[in-house]
C-alpha cells in the first residue's frame, strides 16, 4: 500500500483552514491567560492545541494535501516520507495522550482534594507533558523502518510502500498491536473509566451538600463549589466525548484490518475497508479542531476572549509572537 493518496486529501482539504485557525485561536487565548483558568489547566490546554496543530501540519498538509499540488517532490523521497509518517504518528500520540492527561488531571482535582495540591501544579504538568513527548518519540521509532521504495528514479528511492513483512512478521505484528493498544484503545478505556468515576463523585458530593445545606426542605441555596465542579465536568465530558466519537470509526478500521486481508482490500478505492479508512482519518483530523468550539460553548470567558481576538487581529498576532519568542529563548 502506497503511503498517502489524493482521495484522503480531497476529504480533508475543505476543513483545513478552519482547523488551523481554531487551534491558533486556542493557543493565543490560553497564552493571554484571561480566561480564569489555573496555570495547570492552561498548560494542558496549550499542549493539546499545539499537538493538534502539529497533527494538521504533518498529517494533513505533508501527507495528504501535498501529493495533490506537489507530486514527485523531495518530500516523496523514501527516507523523507518515512520521517514525515513517523512525525505524524508522534503528533497523533501526543494529541491523544494530552487528552488523557487532561482528563486525569480533572479527575484528581475533583475527586482527590488533598492530592490536588501536590499534583495539579504547573510544574507537575510541565514534567508530565515533556515526559510523554519523549516517550512518544522513542516508542514510535519503529515506524521509520516499515517502508520501502515504490520505485527508484535516477538512483533515488521514491515514495513509501509498507513492507510485506510488516503484515506477516510476528515481531512487527506484535509492535502494531502494541501501538493500537496504546493509541487509541487504552485511552478509550481510561477516558471512559475516569469520566464514570468523576461523575459518580460529583453526583454523591452534590447530593450530600444539598442535604447538609437544607435543599431537601425546599430552601434555595446556591453552592459556588458545586457549580464550578459542574462546569468543569461539562467541559471534561465534552472534550472526552468528542474524542471518543470522532475516533470510533478509526478504531473500528484498525480492528477490521487485523482480522482480514487488509493489504488486498485497501488496494481498491471503493472497497468498504478503504472507505472506512478514509472516513476514520477525516474524523480523526476533525477532532483536532473541536476543542476550541467546546471551550467557546462551555466557558463564557473563553468565548469573550475568542471574540476579542477575532475583532482585533493585532492582539492575536502579538500573542502568537510572544509564544514563539518564549520558545526560542
Amino acid at each position: 500500500m502506497v503511503y498517502g493518496g489524493k482521495c484522503a486529501a480531497h476529504s480533508r482539504s475543505p476543513a483545513f483552514s478552519l482547523t488551523v485557525n481554531a487551534n491558533l485561536l486556542t493557543v493565543a487565548i490560553v497564552i493571554r491567560g484571561r480566561c480564569g483558568l489555573s496555570k495547570c489547566i492552561s498548560r494542558y490546554l496549550l499542549s493539546m492545541a499545539l499537538a493538534d496543530l502539529m497533527v494538521l501540519v504533518v498529517n494533513v498538509t505533508l501527507e495528504f494535501i501535498k501529493p495533490m499540488y506537489f507530486p514527485g517532490s523531495f518530500l516523496d523521497i523514501t527516507p523523507v516520507c518515512s520521517i514525515i509518517f513517523y512525525l505524524g504518528v508522534v503528533a497523533i500520540d501526543c494529541s491523544v495522550s494530552f487528552t488523557v492527561l487532561f482528563t486525569f488531571d480533572r479527575f484528581i482535582a475533583i475527586c482527590f482534594q488533598k492530592f490536588k495540591v501536590k499534583y495539579c501544579t504547573e510544574k507537575t504538568a510541565t514534567v508530565i507533558i515533556t515526559s510523554v513527548c519523549v516517550i512518544s518519540l522513542a516508542l514510535n521509532v519503529g515506524f521509520c523502518f516499515i517502508f520501502e521504495p515504490a520505485k527508484v528514479i535516477d538512483t533515488i528511492p521514491m515514495f513509501c510502500v509498507v513492507k510485506s513483512t510488516f503484515y506477516t512478521s510476528p515481531l512487527w505484528v506484535a509492535y502494531y498491536w502494541l501501538r493500537v493498544a496504546l493509541t487509541p484503545l487504552v485511552p478509550f478505556v481510561l477516558i471512559a473509566l475516569l469520566n464514570a468515576l468523576t461523575i459518580r463523585h460529583i453526583t454523591r458530593a452534590s447530593r450530600i451538600r444539598r442535604e447538609l445545606r437544607g435543599s431537601g426542605k425546599g430552601e434555595s441555596h446556591s453552592d459556588p463549589e458545586i457549580e464550578n465542579r459542574r462546569k468543569s465536568i461539562i467541559l471534561l465530558l465534552a472534550i472526552s466525548g468528542s474524542f471518543i466519537l470522532l475516533w470510533a470509526v478509526n478504531v473500528v478500521h484498525k480492528i477490521c484490518i487485523t482480522i482480514t486481508d487488509a493489504v488486498f482490500f485497501q488496494k481498491y478505492v471503493t472497497s468498504v475497508f478503504n472507505i472506512i479508512r478514509i472516513t476514520g482519518l477525516m474524523l480523526q483530523s476533525l477532532s483536532s479542531c473541536t476543542n476550541t468550539v467546546i471551550y467557546a460553548v462551555a466557558q463564557t470567558k473563553f468565548r469573550a476572549e475568542m471574540l476579542t481576538l477575532i475583532k482585533s487581529p493585532y492582539d492575536l498576532m502579538h500573542s502568537l509572537t510572544k509564544l514563539c519568542l518564549n520558545k526560542c529563548v
